[in-house]
């Protein structure tokens, strides 16, 4: 059935990419807070910061984004009231924006929903996604098919995203592949970007 609808094909790097970050918060990375899974989060910290390095090497920015509930009922909407001190909504500790990466807040699963994302991709003229971040069948799979419909070239670097749920993450990279992306190894995204002129 896959063969046949033609599922999986490839999309490759465009002409200019950048690399979204998607909410790797102390919330999200540490055990410490409720919704933290250090198991999988810290690992894939690791892996985007090195993508990131490789990154800053080749001028391509990377957008950040912090995910908050806001003070009001109606800002939180149907997430409901959270708890959340500032502290929990600081990036991780392993990653570094540079002075030419952006870090912006979001209040919703998809880093491209009210917020002006689209508007600064568009701006630097990018044609290619490379989505990272927390949880993978959560926030990073409603950028993927976002940035899809909008039609960016999506790619995930399947170590750079984590989940609480490994059935979860496995499922969704599985069926973003299929859809909306390249999924595919760091190490095989590195070398492309080395390989691009």
């Amino acid at each position: 059935m896959v063969d046949k609808a033609e599922f999986g094909g490839e999309m490759g790097l465009g002409e200019e990419v950048a690399v979204l970050v998607v909410d790797m918060t102390r919330e999200f990375v540490e055990d410490e807070y409720p919704n933290g899974y250090a198991e999988t989060g810290e690992p894939a910290a690791s892996a985007i910061a090195r993508l990131m390095e490789e990154a800053s090497e080749r001028g391509i920015r990377g957008y950040y984004s912090r995910s908050l509930k806001g003070e009001h009922r109606v800002e939180a909407g149907q997430w409901g009231e959270a708890d959340q001190t500032e502290e929990m909504t600081e990036l991780t500790t392993e990653l570094s924006p540079t002075e030419d990466d952006v870090v912006f807040e979001k209040y919703k699963p998809s880093v491209f929903f009210g917020t002006q994302l689209e508007s600064m991709l568009n701006y630097s003229n990018v044609d290619t996604v490379i989505v990272t971040g927390m949880t993978t069948s959560g926030c990073v799979r409603a950028t993927v098919v976002d940035a899809f419909s909008l039609n960016y070239r999506v790619i995930v670097p399947e170590e750079c995203v984590a989940d609480r749920s490994q059935v979860s993450h496995e499922v969704s990279l599985f069926d973003m592949d299929m859809k909306y992306a390249d999924v595919v190894s760091l190490n095989v995204l590195i070398e492309a970007l080395k390989e691009a002129p």
